[in-house]
């Protein structure tokens, strides 16, 4: 492995612990001769102008930071060691009683890179003459998303209607709670829950599959890494896009949403040999540390 040179740090600003193990972690990093810097995960703009010359990001928290962190390395191929601090963890890599050792074993050399796909979403203007999709940039956006892209009702408890077709042919119109398309690194989340399949991490392919349908496909489809989805909503009723759980927009009435494989990657850097997921899936879905 590379010499670490200089180490970021991004903590969960609303867990009380995160903070204070973000700066002892910094001196212990400091101690070791390593340039360290300490940020909010919350505060993307801020973390992003530490990133020059970081060799390493690590993550204070649990999912839900490392899926900030990973929106703030990109596109940069910035590896990121997660610290649980949460409940289940599927993405980070140690707990808080064996971080500084785990982390000198890390600086030392020990580990290996483990890249991950990521999804992109690109959102186009309304077709049939319908209001243009507004972002917060007033124009269509890309998004990459290391977990899910979704595509859900908003606050009123109203089915939507979702076409989907792949490759351009064209596949179901969902009437459901929305359409959810995920990474395996995502496959034990949202999309876990709304009955999806568990993919190994390190998979390229993705799950596409419906919340809660109604009369409709109700199926969960594995596609494989060229596969393009597109889908397109068609409801009168407000809707949000929402990407890895954290990015949420409002859609209108045919908003346009294509999602496919991004050529950018996501890097963890592990300490654990990979088969250690298959002999932590029970214990983390249980909800155990």
């Amino acid at each position: 492995m590379t010499v670490m040179k200089k180490v970021g740090i991004l903590y969960h600003p609303m867990k009380e612990a995160a903070e204070p193990l973000a700066q002892k972690l910094e001196k212990f990093l400091t101690a070791k001769g390593v340039s360290a810097w300490v940020c909010s995960a919350w505060e993307t703009e801020a973390a992003r102008a530490k990133l020059n010359g970081t060799d390493l990001i690590l993550s204070v928290g649990g999912d839900g930071t490392i899926l900030r962190a990973a929106q703030i390395a990109l596109p940069e191929p910035i590896p990121i060691t997660g610290i649980n601090l949460g409940n289940l963890g599927f993405m980070t890599e140690l707990n808080v009683d064996e971080a500084q050792t785990k982390l000198a074993a890390i600086l030392a050399g020990e580990g290996w890179l483990d890249e991950r796909a990521l999804l992109e979403a690109e959102l186009s203007p309304t077709a049939g003459g319908g209001k243009p999709f507004d972002t917060t940039q007033g124009k269509p956006g890309k998004f990459s998303a290391l977990n899910d892209v979704v595509v859900a009702r908003g606050e009123i408890v109203r089915l939507i209607y979702v076409e989907s077709n792949i490759n351009g042919t064209p596949l179901a119109t969902y009437k459901a709670d929305g359409v959810i398309v995920a990474t395996a690194t995502g496959s034990t989340g949202y999309s876990l829950s709304a009955g999806g399949p568990v993919l190994n991490p390190q998979a390229e392919e993705m799950v596409m599959l419906p919340i809660m349908p109604h009369l409709s496909l109700a199926y969960p489809l594995v596609l494989p890494p060229t596969a393009v989805i597109k889908l397109v909503l068609k409801s009168t009723y407000p809707a949000t896009l929402s990407i890895d759980g954290h990015i949420n927009l409002p859609l209108s009435n045919g908003a346009i949403i294509t999602v496919r494989r991004s050529s950018n990657t996501i890097r963890f850097l592990r300490i654990y040999p990979p088969d250690s997921f298959y002999g932590s899936l029970e214990r983390r879905l249980k909800g155990k540390q």
